[in-house]
């Protein structure tokens, strides 16, 4: 298996909880709190909730928030957190969009005119994987910045929270970190510690390969030439991802068909194995849906010879002709 889709579908990891980590009102849980400190002091924050990554959860945590400022949120954040904001806004609540721009970039005046004490925002845009300068916002704002820190983490970030499916292929809950009572403590019997153990684990077996980007990115041009474009600047873009376009045709049908020959790649967020949804960060940045269907993302953890990624490239050319062909008549 080809495996070029790792930050949207990863490995499943084999599920091995010790009873030691099991919580209880009558035991010292020495196990628990040692693995939640070292995850603690892994990334220099001093407190750790768990909620669930959904709209509900993270609608949870604006409310928590509500109490003690304003919020602002990117729309090149996950889906969840967009939903749980537009669910915010419809129970009568203020907050700011943070836009997208064509080239896939944060829109840096909405940060200016936004008065906002917390943003959602992290160093990297959903989908495109756009490399977000979070020292720079820094110096725009006094607000505090809550990151996904599931395929990049900045010291910028005042808080921080992972994506537990896209670390472990398992729906469980996220897990926050951060400083200063920023959220309400947690009872430590409301914890998620199969979530904390997973995603920490994750974590430390997490590796990119950053050779890859380039070579194929070349491989690719020569081969589909014309029929190939970028949405966003390759420069631009984590070391390790690249995201392009193949011109009419859908994404899924290219996804579909390479995964009969067990190359697997994706088309956005939640969108992988030829699922319909086209990818909704490119429609943000202003496209129409149809041109957001054409959107390929791919993310490098191996390292391939060159006669292999010759022959990953062949494969791609070879099925986007067949599916030409198909469509044409």
């Amino acid at each position: 298996m080809i495996k070029l889709n790792s930050l949207q579908y990863p490995n499943v990891q084999n599920l091995h909880i010790s009873n030691e980590l099991s919580l209880g009102i009558l035991k010292n849980n020495d196990v628990y709190e040692k693995l939640e400190l070292e995850f603690k002091k892994a990334y220099s924050f001093k407190d750790l909730i768990t909620f669930s990554f959904s709209q509900s959860g993270f609608l949870g945590l604006f409310l928590d928030l509500e109490k003690k400022g304003k919020i602002a949120v990117s729309l090149g954040e996950s889906y969840a957190i967009i939903q749980a904001a537009k669910q915010y806004e419809s129970l009568g609540f203020q907050l700011d969009w943070i836009s997208l721009q064509k080239d896939g970039n944060i829109n840096i005046d909405d940060i200016k005119k936004s008065n906002a004490d917390f943003i959602f925002i992290s160093s990297y845009i959903i989908d495109t994987f756009v490399k977000v300068d979070l020292e720079k916002i820094k110096t725009l704002t006094s607000a505090k910045l809550i990151s996904n820190a599931s395929a990049d983490f900045s010291k910028q970030s005042d808080a921080i929270y992972f994506d537990s499916y896209k670390l472990s292929a398992f729906s469980l809950s996220s897990v926050l970190l951060f400083d200063n009572d920023l959220i309400d403590e947690q009872v430590i019997g409301f914890k998620d510690v199969t979530a904390v153990y997973t995603i920490f684990e994750a974590l430390k077996n997490q590796c990119f390969e950053t050779s890859q980007k380039e070579i194929f990115k070349a491989k690719f041009i020569e081969v589909f030439k014309d029929d190939i474009y970028f949405f966003v600047d390759s420069n631009q873009t984590l070391e390790y991802s690249l995201h392009f376009a193949l011109k009419n045709i859908k994404a899924r049908e290219i996804i579909r068909t390479l995964a009969l020959n067990s190359i697997h790649i994706t088309n956005g967020e939640g969108c992988s194995l030829g699922l319909s949804q086209p990818s909704r960060v490119i429609q943000e940045m202003g496209y129409e849906e149809v041109i957001s269907r054409n959107a390929i993302s791919l993310t490098f953890v191996d390292k391939f010879e060159e006669e292999e990624i010759e022959k990953i490239v062949k494969t791609f050319a070879k099925k986007y002709k067949q599916i030409r062909v198909l469509n044409e008549q």
